[in-house]
C-alpha cells in the first residue's frame, strides 16, 4: 500500500509534470526558430494566458520546437520517476536532476521550483519514522495526520489554481487582480510543506 509520503510525491510531482508539459507544447508549437533571448515565452500572444505574461520560462536550445520536444520528454519522464520510482534509492537526487533539466530546457519557473521542492521531500519518503513516532501523543501530530486528507487537495487545488486558474479567471471573467495572483501563490507555496508534513504525521500514526 502505498503511504502518504509517496501519494503526496506522487500527486504533487504529477502536477508539476502536466504544468511543463504545457511549457512544452507552447514551444514546440512556435515551430523550429531561434528564441530571441534566454528567458521565452512559452506561449506569446495567446489570451489565455495573457495574465501570466505568455508563461515565461527559460531555454539553452537555440530551437523552440527542439526546446518543446525536450521539457514534454522530461516531464514525462519526471511524470514516471515520481509515480513509479519515487522510493527508489537516490530518488530524490534524480528528482532535483529532472526539476533542473526543465529549468534549463523550456519547462518553465513553477515546475522545477515545485520538483525542487519535492526533491527535498523525497530524502525522506521511505526513511523510517522514529522522531515522528516517539511525537504521536503530541497534539500537533495528531492534528497533522487527521488533516492530511484533507490538506494535500487544498494543496493540489491551489497549485492547479496558480498554475492555471488565475489564467482561467481572467480569459473567461475578466478578472484580473494581483492579490488574487499573491493570495493564490501565498497558499501554495503555504500549503505545500503543510502538505508534505502531515503526510510524514499520517505514516507515523499508521
Amino acid at each position: 500500500m502505498r503511504s502518504a509520503r509517496q501519494t503526496t510525491l506522487a500527486a504533487m510531482g504529477t502536477i508539476a509534470a502536466l504544468a511543463g508539459f504545457e511549457h512544452g507544447l507552447g514551444e514546440l508549437l512556435q515551430g523550429p526558430v531561434a528564441p530571441a533571448a534566454l528567458v521565452i515565452q512559452s506561449w506569446p500572444g495567446s489570451a489565455f494566458y495573457r495574465s501570466l505574461q505568455g508563461e515565461p520560462a527559460l531555454t539553452v536550445i537555440p530551437n523552440l520546437a527542439i526546446s518543446g520536444i525536450a521539457t514534454m520528454a522530461l516531464s514525462g519522464v519526471f511524470f514516471v520517476w515520481v509515480v513509479r520510482f519515487a522510493d527508489r534509492p537516490r530518488s530524490a537526487l534524480v528528482i532535483a536532476t529532472l526539476s533542473v533539466a526543465l529549468l534549463l530546457v523550456g519547462g518553465g519557473f513553477g515546475p522545477p521550483v515545485l520538483g525542487l521542492i519535492l526533491a527535498i521531500a523525497a530524502i525522506k519518503v521511505t526513511a523510517p519514522l522514529t522522531w515522528w513516532r516517539q511525537r504521536r501523543a503530541s497534539p500537533i501530530s495528531r492534528a497533522l495526520a487527521a488533516t492530511w486528507p484533507f490538506l494535500l487537495p487544498a494543496c493540489i487545488a491551489a497549485w492547479l489554481m496558480a498554475l492555471v486558474g488565475v489564467a482561467a479567471l481572467d480569459y473567461f471573467l475578466g478578472i484580473e487582480s494581483v492579490a488574487v495572483t499573491l493570495t493564490v501563490l501565498a497558499l501554495a507555496f503555504a500549503l505545500l510543506p503543510l502538505s508534505i508534513l502531515s503526510s510524514f504525521a499520517r505514516d507515523a500514526h499508521a
